[in-house]
């Protein structure tokens, strides 16, 4: 599951990117506890703790984990974290140069954001995609 993002004044294509819930991440070493590196490859070889620092995650539930904001329950802003916690990916559609512009940025749901809310948006994600620029995806 995920939130696509798209913009309605940009001339080329609408489609921004999706955001998608992206399991455990040490915000400290900037690391996935993913034990494969890729986190939506359906793997379930997770590590229990950073294997560089070794924190073990934060308690999270539904309303302040990245899985909690795609369900919807999750209503904070978002915001990058600390320690092991949850986080998000963001696959661009766009090259990131184009973003700037970007005027009127709206999610799949309808909720409109300003450029800084979006770029809040993407501090959440400090994984990130670029392999699908240009392409068509959902």
């Amino acid at each position: 599951m995920g939130t696509n993002f798209y913009d309605k004044n940009f001339d080329h294509k609408n489609h921004i990117g999706k955001r998608s819930a992206a399991g455990l991440y040490c915000w400290d070493c900037n690391i996935t506890l993913c034990k494969d590196g890729e986190v939506h490859n359906n793997s379930s070889n997770w590590d229990t703790k950073c294997p560089v620092c070794g924190k073990v995650p934060e308690k999270e539930n539904l309303s302040n984990s990245t899985a909690g904001r795609e369900l919807g329950f999750n209503k904070n802003l978002p915001k990058r974290k600390a320690g092991v916690a949850s986080c998000c990916s963001f696959s661009w559609c766009i090259q990131e140069q184009n973003l700037k512009k970007c005027k009127n940025i709206i999610d799949e749901y309808g909720r409109h954001y300003t450029m800084e809310e979006f770029k809040q948006v993407l501090e959440e994600c400090p994984i990130q995609y670029r392999d699908m620029v240009e392409q068509e995806f959902s």
